[in-house]
């Protein structure tokens, strides 16, 4: 079952998505998934070196109780999913562009879930700027890619125009928050979810396809 997810890489809700993702495809083991890795650009107003995150986020959600609640109820669900979010560690908002060019380059070799999990663990755990190039070539290699390819695809832009029209076909789709999953082109799901709601919804998608009424010959 193909399983694709629309999400960006400075979404915390979407680095526990992947998580309660995991869960549910462990409790349908009998079923063989393809998750891909789609990009969305919660803001493509950032520009290419990235902001101070601390100044953007007073100007988006001001600041006061309520945003530090925000905060600490992701650090909670987080935790449950065995992620330690470190706001604090965290000095640029990047543009992600980039990262969502190399999840797409990770997808040809097989470690699209591994980069992706990377990035997520570099930014919100360890603070990395995953803007930064050189930061995107070392978690490129850690996570098993060539990082003097990399290096050689992120200074040439060949391929930018088309991850951003890629991230905008989202918008156009109707999606508008992240993460989004869909399951079998058939059914869609917004939203970070229990892993028990996400297995429902494949259930879903495996009785549509059995329905399905055979192609005549």
């Amino acid at each position: 079952m193909q399983i694709d997810v629309v999400s960006d890489t400075v979404c915390p809700w979407c680095f526990i998505g992947k998580r309660r993702l995991a869960r549910a495809l462990e409790l349908r083991p009998e079923i063989e998934f393809d998750v891909r890795w789609r990009p969305f650009r919660l803001d493509p107003t950032v520009p290419r070196e990235g902001v101070d995150r601390a100044q953007y986020m007073r100007a988006k959600f001001g600041g006061g109780p309520k945003v530090q609640a925000m905060a600490e109820a992701i650090r909670a669900q987080g935790a449950a999913e065995g992620i330690a979010f470190d706001f604090a560690r965290i000095e640029r908002r990047p543009d992600t562009l980039d990262s969502h060019r190399l999840i797409r380059w990770a997808a040809a070799q097989g470690l699209q879930d591994t980069i992706v999990e990377r990035l997520f663990a570099a930014y919100f755990e360890e603070g990395r700027d995953i803007g930064d190039p050189a930061v995107l070539e070392f978690l490129a290699a850690d996570a098993g890619m060539d990082s003097i390819q990399v290096a050689e695809l992120l200074a040439d832009d060949t391929d930018r125009a088309a991850v951003e029209r890629e991230a905008k076909l989202a918008s156009e789709m109707g999606i508008t928050g992240v993460p989004t999953f869909i399951f079998a082109n058939k059914f869609v799901l917004s939203g970070a979810r229990e892993p028990e709601v996400l297995a429902q919804v494949i259930d879903k998608a495996v009785e549509a396809e059995t329905e399905e009424p055979a192609d005549s010959p």
